[in-house]
């Protein structure tokens, strides 16, 4: 008899730890799908971007960006603030086809800062008759009314 109650004993303390298990990989799995999928839409956002450049697009361009005043863009010349005074920025710096080139982005890590934001970190590569341009870059994105936008850009 007491042979038997320490077996059912036993049996219930594993079978609560296999459940709790369970649980756990199961709300990994699913953290894992979600932060997939984002890394997903937030690769399509700058590959979009690629493509909307490299026809010298540059308000396609700026769709993969927050359409708001508080965007905010450190490069070479400083901080801007805003999505127009962005646009703008990029239309006096890139005029024209020659100037703008071709862009291919190397994204070298997507990761989740927290809730649904993202940083990533990658390069530049512009190859223009002018003369090529490269660097490195840190953008913030953020899922805003179900879209991925770069909310921060660091470009150099």
């Amino acid at each position: 008899m007491k042979y038997i109650i320490t077996l059912a004993i036993a049996l219930s303390c594993f079978s609560c730890i296999s459940i709790k298990a369970d649980v756990t990989n199961t709300e990994s799995i699913e953290q894992s799908e979600s932060q997939a999928s984002a890394e997903a839409a937030i690769r399509l956002v700058i590959a979009e971007q690629e493509v909307a450049w490299n026809t010298h697009d540059l308000e396609g361009f700026m769709q993969g960006y927050w359409k708001s005043e508080t965007l905010k863009f450190y490069g070479s010349s400083g901080l801007t603030q805003g999505w127009n005074q962005t646009l703008a920025n990029y239309k006096k710096g890139y005029p024209s086809k020659a100037e703008s080139g071709t862009l291919k982005f190397e994204i070298k890590d997507i990761s989740k800062i927290e809730g649904d934001n993202y940083w990533v970190m990658g390069a530049y590569h512009l190859k223009r008759d002018i003369g090529d341009a490269n660097g490195p870059f840190l953008i913030i994105f953020k899922k805003i009314n179900g879209e991925w936008k770069i909310i921060a850009d660091m470009s150099c």
